[in-house]
């Protein structure tokens, strides 16, 4: 299956304009990008009923290096659907303090020239979490604060995906070496997750009672797997991930 990369639609008077308004919200230049024209626009008669361009700026991998490809079989590991532990070390020394401050104001200072691109106005604070004692990851934690930030989200948090997607791959290639790092906005995703794991356990609940399996609706890997866990220790229900892409789904069934 193929790779979904970060995408950004932009809307301009023109393809050209729209290319350039994009590439300026990225901080990229044409050679990271693939560009899909959607809409070519038109002029509409002496002016009216005029309709703009419209474009999708689809940013390209970046030739991985190999702490990069380490990181991305870990990030695979990470939101995969099944719930094996991982042995791993944290790709950020423990007692390298110095190390610590450069990672954290490179992330934050990214984040806030994107987000200045992007014309919003929030505020941007940036930490390591706690190491998780599975994997012994300690990801850089960036939470974004402010008034009327749903434009950050977007539908099914693409928007926050492929922003912290961008992020990613811009403070890995500056530090030289690949970066875990989660954006937040006004704490979306752990009320998405506190959401997830309701409706998952109901689900569940729902399934033992009629002894028949329900399919959620499609959801992008880290919600699935949020639902795998939340009911991995169950003993009555059992979960699995099917279709394709957008199409897939986590699926809850009884155990016999």
């Amino acid at each position: 299956m193929k790779k979904n990369n970060a995408t950004l639609e932009i809307i301009a008077p023109t393809v050209e304009e729209a290319i350039e308004k994009g590439l300026n919200d990225l901080g990229l230049t044409r050679d990271d990008i693939d560009i899909e024209i959607l809409d070519e626009g038109s002029k509409g008669l002496f002016g009216l009923r005029a309709r703009q361009a419209r474009v999708r700026l689809i940013i390209k991998d970046a030739q991985p290096s190999q702490d990069t490809e380490k990181m991305g079989e870990l990030e695979q590991q990470i939101t995969d659907e099944t719930t094996t532990p991982m042995e791993t070390s944290s790709s950020v020394p423990d007692s390298n303090t110095d190390l610590y401050d450069e990672v954290l104001t490179i992330a934050k200072d990214t984040v806030e020239e994107l987000l200045q691109k992007m014309k919003v106005h929030a505020t941007v604070s940036a930490e390591f979490a706690n190491k998780d004692e599975k994997t012994g990851i300690q990801p850089v934690m960036i939470n974004i604060s402010g008034q009327d930030l749903s434009i950050l989200i977007g539908k099914n948090a693409e928007t926050l995906n492929a922003l912290q997607y961008i992020t990613r791959l811009i403070v890995s290639k500056e530090l030289g070496k690949a970066i875990h790092l989660i954006i937040d906005v006004e704490g979306y995703r752990l009320r998405r997750e506190q959401q997830l794991q309701k409706i998952a356990e109901r689900m569940a609940a729902q399934v033992v009672e009629t002894g028949r399996s329900l399919a959620l609706e499609p959801m992008p890997a880290n919600e699935r797997r949020i639902v795998h866990l939340a009911l991995r220790d169950n003993p009555n229900v059992y979960t699995e991930s099917t279709g394709e892409g957008h199409h897939r789904k986590v699926v809850i069934y009884p155990k016999q």
